[in-house]
């Protein structure tokens, strides 16, 4: 009741801000910096500095965010420039993909960055610049962009002498979720992580285990699926390969619970081991990321920057 009350009051004196033309319109239209002429409000930095926040798990100085907003300008005007267009299409697409790997759809994404403190319009803005930038800088440096199928294969070959996981295996996988009720709040969904912990520490192989997971309140054991390690990110091949068969996976949060998975088979297997399509796309985003920086170091020289 106290804290309802709270917020009705903070509500109320917000709005009584809004109506006198207080504080929230003058922090919209400070200006903190601007770009040939386009302005950086305080606004535009707390919500930066939120979504880093969110993304990197640290909090940057206001210099960082400041310079990535003012890079950021410096991408779109490029874009206008060279008459790059980015539908909105296109960033919602990012948008989704960003939610599916979340394991929740758009509008239960953007309503997760709310309740963060930040506007999914903040979120629109920085993709789209990123976008017109992918194609600004293929566009301009794209011979220096190539990679090669002799420098792939040098650097695998340096790595399968020292990696003990370069062969191609099949993973057979029991997805298991353990179901938090939206009315549950936090304190339930913490609950239930511990209860996925309980759970991974006395699983000892699928039979049993899956037996046992099948006895908690809530929870769904889903159907097997097979992954060649060539369909699998990095990431994932990683935890994988740390985890035993007839074990679990560390449990992962999803919009609708808990969810882990169950190692219930690793073969060995013909065909890609993910290893090459790995090291093609880290050269590819050293030397992108290069070039790009070079770049925009170029266009920061001869822009006009004002930092207040």
């Amino acid at each position: 009741m106290i804290r309802r009350r709270a917020r009705i009051v903070a509500l109320a004196a917000a709005l009584l801000l809004l109506s006198a033309g207080g504080f929230a319109p003058a922090l919209a239209q400070q200006v903190v910096a601007r770009v040939n002429g386009e302005p950086i409000t305080a606004v535009d930095v707390e919500q930066r500095t939120r979504l880093i926040q969110v993304s990197n798990h640290k909090t940057p100085s206001r210099k960082e965010v400041i310079d990535e907003l003012i890079d950021e300008r410096l991408k779109m005007q490029t874009a206008r420039r060279y008459r790059i267009e980015i539908s909105d299409s296109e960033v919602d697409n990012v948008v989704a993909g960003m939610a599916a790997r979340m394991r929740a759809s758009p509008e239960q994404f953007a309503k997760a960055l709310a309740g963060a403190g930040i506007s999914i319009t903040a979120l629109k803005n920085k993709l789209r610049a990123d976008l017109a930038w992918n194609q600004i800088v293929r566009g301009k440096f794209g011979n220096n962009l190539q990679v090669r199928d002799r420098e792939v294969q040098e650097i695998i070959s340096s790595r399968q002498k020292n990696d003990k996981n370069a062969a191609a295996y099949e993973y057979t996988l029991r997805p298991i979720l353990l179901v938090v009720r939206r009315e549950g709040g936090d304190a339930a969904l913490m609950a239930r992580r511990r209860e996925a912990e309980g759970l991974r520490s006395r699983f000892q192989n699928c039979e049993e285990g899956l037996r046992l997971a099948r006895g908690l309140r809530d929870v769904v054991v889903r159907e097997p699926i097979v992954r060649l390690s060539g369909d699998l990110p990095a990431k994932l091949r990683e935890v994988l390969d740390n985890t035993k068969v007839g074990g679990l996976t560390p449990p992962e949060v999803t919009p609708n619970g808990i969810e882990v998975f169950a190692l219930c088979e690793k073969r060995q297997a013909r065909g890609d081991t993910g290893l090459e399509r790995d090291v093609r796309e880290e050269l590819f985003g050293e030397r992108f990321a290069a070039q790009g920086k070079q770049y925009l170091q170029q266009l920061r020289r001869s822009s006009a920057i004002e930092i207040r």
